[in-house]
């Protein structure tokens, strides 16, 4: 079966050794994306940016690989402070409110960069 990936110049992309998103038939995964941008955080100190941010590089990466949001049948969500849940909650809502994929979002210790708060995967199916 094809792959088909795609790409956003992450620094950890090639360092790391993986892909923002892959498309396999007609499933289509995307990575755990965070709010970076050209190696500088987008929103630090501020959940609900973030997570919009995150949200906007996924909705991007989808549409590279012939999907939209309402593909997404799940989201994961890793946050670094649970108490914020509303704020990451409020933008996963702006994207995903009538979509309404099975969503997970759980606390972590740290992500990568310490101004990080919020990083997310999911996962499309096309029909």
């Amino acid at each position: 079966m094809n792959r088909t990936k795609v790409f956003t110049g992450s620094p950890w992309e090639p360092q790391v050794g993986y892909c923002r998103a892959i498309r396999v038939g007609n499933r289509i995964e995307v990575a755990g994306t965070t709010a970076m941008k050209d190696g500088e955080v987008v929103g630090a100190g501020n959940a609900y940016e973030q997570a919009r941010y995150v949200l906007q590089t996924i909705e991007h990466a989808l549409h590279e690989l012939g999907a939209t949001m309402s593909d997404v049948i799940r989201t994961r969500m890793f946050v670094t402070d649970i108490s914020l849940w509303e704020e990451f909650g409020r933008a996963h809502g702006e994207f995903f409110r009538e979509v309404q994929p099975v969503a997970t979002m759980v606390e972590v210790k740290a992500l990568i960069d310490p101004d990080l708060m919020i990083e997310i995967e999911v996962e499309a199916a096309l029909s």
